[in-house]
């Protein structure tokens, strides 16, 4: 009889800073805000043979409300996450996304270490219609897939960054042409 071989573990950190993706129904006010983290949830739902993930809370934010601080920040910790991971998850509002893919570019390279995607979502996780389940699952995948570069990992498509833009009239990421 031969012995089962143990599937290679990918050690991947998710580092979530907010945005839509994470955002919750206050039942007192009726506001959706960035209060609590639903991705431990989201998570939870998924099959993950063979990955273990790290999950690096660095901040819950609206990407409207960003800095030039924030995108410094995230792009410090990916670096330091880059080192030690097989890949780098990052959870982040849509509004902004394009400034911090660029961010990471500049401060890690168009080939860093390890591939880095981001995602998140135009709809809440905790909405019927939501793609935010669908967008973290694609990125789950890409970072295991992808090449080492920065992308961006949703509605059914793997972009690579520089040059990735939000299209607000179709409501999804596309290259520039510039």
């Amino acid at each position: 009889m031969r012995a089962a071989m143990a599937e290679p573990t990918r050690r991947i950190a998710l580092l979530s800073t907010g945005g839509t993706i994470e955002k919750t129904y206050n039942e007192s006010d009726g506001t959706i805000t960035n209060q609590l983290s639903v991705l431990e949830i989201m998570l939870a739902g998924l099959v993950l043979r063979g990955v273990r993930i790290e999950r690096v809370p660095v901040m819950n934010k609206d990407s409207l409300h960003m800095t030039d601080e924030d995108h410094e920040r995230i792009a410090t910790l990916a670096r330091v996450y880059a080192e030690t991971h097989d890949g780098l998850v990052i959870t982040h509002g849509t509004d902004r996304l394009q400034f911090t893919g660029e961010r990471l570019v500049e401060r890690l390279g168009r080939a860093p270490r390890v591939p880095i995607v981001l995602t998140g979502a135009m709809r809440p996780f905790e909405l019927r219609t939501s793609d935010a389940l669908q967008n973290l699952t694609e990125a789950l995948l890409a970072v295991q897939l992808a090449a080492p570069g920065v992308y961006v990992a949703m509605h059914n498509q793997v972009l690579r960054f520089p040059g990735v833009v939000k299209d607000r009239e179709r409501q999804r990421f596309v290259q520039s042409e510039g």
